[in-house]
C-alpha cells in the first residue's frame, strides 16, 4: 500500500528532484538521445541546414530551457513541423542544394538572422503572456496544417530515399513520383526501401526486448553496414541491368569534425526586406503554435498531471530559439514525438531532457566522424515515416468521427496549404470555419465577442450564463472569465449555454480539458444547457446545434366525410398531434371541406405519403376530392426523437 502513494507522490522538481529521479530521468535520456541524433540530422538536412545544425538546436533546446522552462517532461529541439517554413525561407534566399557552396552559405546565414527575429519576437510573446494563442485556432484546422506538412515531408523526402532529388511544388512532386522510383539509384533505394520496411514493421512487432530498442537506431543498425558494404564512402560507377550508376559520400551525412568550428553567425541583412519579414513571422507564428499544442499534450497524457505554464515555456523557446540562431541552429520548439517517448521510457523530470541534450554533446563532440557513416536515405526514410504519421489515415477517420463539417475544414486546409503555403492555407481553413459556422446559424456579432453573464454568484459556486455562439475565436475571453470567478478564486463554476444556438467542436473539447483542470484542484466545472442542442455527430466532443430541425409538413385537403378515416391512419403511424381546420372553396362535393395540418419526421412522412398513394387516393380521392402537399420546413424542437408537433 505504501508502494502504491509512492507512486502516485508528484516527482520533486528542482536540484531536489535531480537526485531523487536520477536514474530513471538518465535512463530516459539516453533512450530519447538514440531517437533524437538520426531525426535532428534528417530534419536538419530536409530544411536545406547543415546536418550539424539540428545537433546545436536539440543540446541549447536541452541544456538551455531545462531551467527556464517549467514543462516537465517535453524536449526541446527541432521538428519536422518546422521543416516546411524553414525550406521555403532558405530556398527564397537562393538556396542551391549544393550546387553553388557559397550561394547556399550565404542563405543560410540570411535566414539564420531571420531565426534571431523570430525568436525575440516569441520571447516578447512570453513576456506579454499571450501562451493563449494556440487556443484561438480551430483544432481541425490545425490538425489540417499538420497533415499538410505531412504530405509535403513525405513528397519532399522520398525522392531522396531512393537516390534522388525533390524539386518543384508539392502537386508537381505527386506527379513526378512514377518516374522517381524508374530513375532510382538502386543501391540507395535498397537502403531507403529497406529502413522505410523497419519504421513501417518494428512498431507492429509486440516483442518486449524489440520494444526496447527505438526504431530508428533499428535503421542506423540496417543502413550503416549496408553503406558501407556498397563502399558509399568512396565515389565509384557500379551496374544494375545494363546501366551504369554512381555512389559515393554526397549520399553519406556530412558533419564536421569540430563542431564549435561548424558554428556560423547571422546575416541580417535579410531583415531589410519584405520577404524577410514574412519568413519572420510564419517562424514565430507557427513555430509559437506548434509548441505550445505539444506542450499542452504533453500535460495531458503526463502521469502526474502537472500543467506547464505556457508563457514561461514561449519565453524559454523563444530565448534557445535566439541563441540557437546566432550560432547555426534550426528553429526548436516543445517537440511532441520524442516528449512522449520520454514519458514512455519512464521520465520524471525536465532534467531527462538535459542529460539528453548532454549525451548528444558528447558524442558529436567526440566521435563526429561516426556520423559520416549515416547514408542520407536511411534519414530520409525516418523523416517519410515521420511525415506519414502526420497524415495517417487514422487521422481523417478520427476527424471525420467528430463531425463531417470538421473533416471539410480539415481537408480544405490540407489542399489549400499544398496549393499556397502555411499562412494563407491556414487563412482559408479558418475562413471555411467561419462559413460553416455561419450556415449553420452562428451570429456573425458572436464571431469575436462572447455574450456571458454571471446570474448567480456566491463563495462556493458561480453561473455563467452564455448566448448566441460560443465558438474558436471568442473562446480566449469565455475562457479567462471562467477562470477568473473559478480557478483564480477556487469556486464551483457552473455554464449554462442553454441560450446558445451553437457550440462548436473547439470549445467542446477546450471545455473538457477546463473540467479536468478544475478537477486537479478540487472544485468543479459543470457544463450544463445542452439538451436541446443537437449533436452534429456522435463524438462527445462533437458541435452542438441548438434550433432549426429538419422536417416535413403534410397538408391534406379533403371533404369532412373521409375525416376519420384520415385521422385513424396519421394515428396508426405513430402521429399523436394533428390539426384539422374546416375550411371553404369549390369543387363538385357539397360536403364541408377541412384542411389536415401535420409536422412530422422526414421517414414518418414517408411512411404517410406511401400510405395515402397506395391505400387512400385510389378509393377515395375522386370521391372525398383529396389534395395532398409536403414541403420541407425547419422548426425548432426540444427533442425531435420523442414527439410530433402539430401547427395550430
Amino acid at each position: 500500500m505504501s508502494g502504491s502513494n509512492t507512486e502516485l507522490q508528484v516527482p520533486k522538481t528542482g536540484f531536489a528532484g535531480l537526485k531523487q529521479n536520477l536514474q530513471k530521468d538518465l535512463i530516459s535520456g539516453f533512450l530519447v538521445f538514440l531517437i533524437a541524433l538520426p531525426l535532428c540530422l534528417g530534419i536538419a538536412l530536409a530544411c536545406g541546414y547543415p546536418a550539424i545544425s539540428g545537433i546545436f538546436t536539440a543540446i541549447i533546446g536541452a541544456i538551455l530551457t531545462t531551467f527556464i522552462s517549467d514543462s516537465a517532461l517535453t524536449i526541446k529541439g527541432p521538428a519536422a513541423g518546422l521543416i516546411v517554413i524553414a525550406i521555403g525561407a532558405i530556398t527564397e534566399f537562393g538556396f542551391t542544394a549544393g550546387q553553388d557552396p557559397a550561394s547556399d552559405l550565404h542563405a543560410y546565414q540570411l535566414v539564420l538572422g531571420i531565426g534571431v527575429a523570430a525568436g525575440c519576437i516569441q520571447i516578447l510573446f512570453g513576456l506579454f503572456r499571450v501562451g493563449s494563442l494556440g487556443d484561438f485556432f480551430p483544432l481541425s484546422v490545425v490538425h489540417g496544417m499538420l497533415a499538410a506538412i505531412g504530405i509535403i515531408i513525405m513528397l519532399k523526402q522520398f525522392p531522396i530515399a531512393m537516390g534522388g532529388h525533390a524539386e518543384g511544388e508539392p502537386f508537381e512532386l505527386i506527379l513526378s513520383i512514377p518516374a522517381k522510383i524508374i530513375h532510382m539509384n538502386p543501391c540507395i533505394a535498397a537502403i531507403g526501401v529497406g529502413s522505410l520496411a523497419i519504421m513501417f514493421g518494428v512498431p507492429l512487432i509486440k516483442n518486449k526486448y524489440v520494444k526496447m530498442m527505438p526504431t530508428p537506431m533499428f535503421v542506423l543498425m540496417f543502413a550503416v553496414p549496408l553503406g558501407m558494404y556498397f563502399g558509399l564512402s568512396h565515389e565509384h560507377a557500379y551496374h544494375f541491368e545494363g546501366r551504369e550508376y554512381m555512389v559515393g559520400d554526397e549520399y553519406l551525412v556530412n558533419v564536421p569534425g569540430n563542431m564549435f568550428k561548424a558554428m556560423t553567425h547571422p546575416d541580417f541583412s535579410s531583415l531589410m526586406t519584405f520577404s524577410g519579414w514574412k519568413w519572420v513571422i510564419m517562424f514565430a507564428l507557427i513555430g509559437s503554435l506548434e509548441s505550445l499544442l505539444s506542450a499542452k499534450a504533453i500535460d495531458i497524457i503526463d502521469p502526474w498531471k502537472r500543467k506547464t505554464n505556457l508563457n514561461r515555456d514561449l519565453l524559454a523557446v523563444g530565448i534557445g530559439n535566439t541563441i540557437c540562431a546566432f550560432i547555426g541552429g534550426l528553429p526548436m520548439i516543445s517537440e511532441i514525438v520524442r516528449s512522449k517517448a520520454n514519458i514512455d521510457n519512464g521520465a520524471r523530470t525536465r532534467f531527462a531532457d538535459l542529460y539528453h541534450g548532454l549525451f548528444l554533446l558528447i558524442f558529436v563532440g567526440s566521435v563526429p566522424f561516426l556520423l559520416h557513416h549515416i547514408p542520407l536515405a536511411a534519414l530520409a526514410a525516418m523523416l517519410v515515416y515521420t511525415g506519414f504519421q502526420l497524415t495517417a489515415p487514422r487521422e481523417y477517420l478520427h476527424v471525420y468521427r467528430i463531425g463531417r463539417e470538421q473533416l471539410i475544414m480539415f481537408v480544405v486546409t490540407i489542399v489549400a496549404v499544398l496549393a499556397t503555403d502555411l499562412i494563407i492555407g491556414i487563412a482559408i481553413g479558418i475562413g471555411t470555419k467561419f462559413l460553416i459556422h455561419y450556415i449553420n446559424g452562428a451570429p456573425i456579432r458572436s464571431f469575436f465577442k462572447p455574450y456571458l453573464g454571471i446570474v448567480e454568484i456566491d463563495n462556493d459556486s458561480c453561473t455563467i450564463r452564455a448566448a448566441h455562439a460560443i465558438i474558436f475565436s471568442n473562446w480566449i475571453p469565455f475562457k479567462k472569465q471562467i477562470e477568473r470567478v473559478g480557478l483564480n478564486q477556487n469556486r464551483n463554476v457552473i455554464v449554462d449555454l442553454t441560450d446558445t444556438t451553437m457550440v462548436d467542436h473547439s470549445v467542446m473539447e477546450k471545455l473538457h480539458e477546463m473540467e479536468e483542470e478544475f478537477r486537479q484542484n478540487n472544485i468543479k466545472l459543470e457544463v450544463i444547457g445542452l439538451d436541446q442542442h443537437k449533436s452534429l455527430s456522435d463524438h462527445q466532443h462533437s458541435t452542438r446545434r441548438r434550433g432549426f430541425e429538419k422536417i416535413r409538413r403534410i397538408i391534406v385537403f379533403v371533404d369532412s366525410g373521409l375525416q376519420s378515416l384520415l385521422e385513424h391512419e396519421l394515428t396508426y403511424h405513430g402521429v399523436r398531434d394533428f390539426t384539422t381546420i374546416a375550411c371553404g372553396g369549390t369543387g363538385t362535393s357539397t360536403r364541408d371541406r377541412l384542411r389536415i395540418e401535420v409536422l412530422t419526421l422526414p421517414d414518418k412522412a414517408e411512411h404517410i405519403l406511401d400510405e395515402l398513394r397506395r391505400e387512400i387516393l385510389p378509393k377515395f380521392g375522386k370521391q372525398y376530392g383529396i389534395r395532398a402537399f409536403i414541403e420541407n420546413v425547419e422548426a425548432i424542437m426540444p427533442d425531435y426523437t420523442q414527439y410530433d408537433v402539430a401547427v395550430t
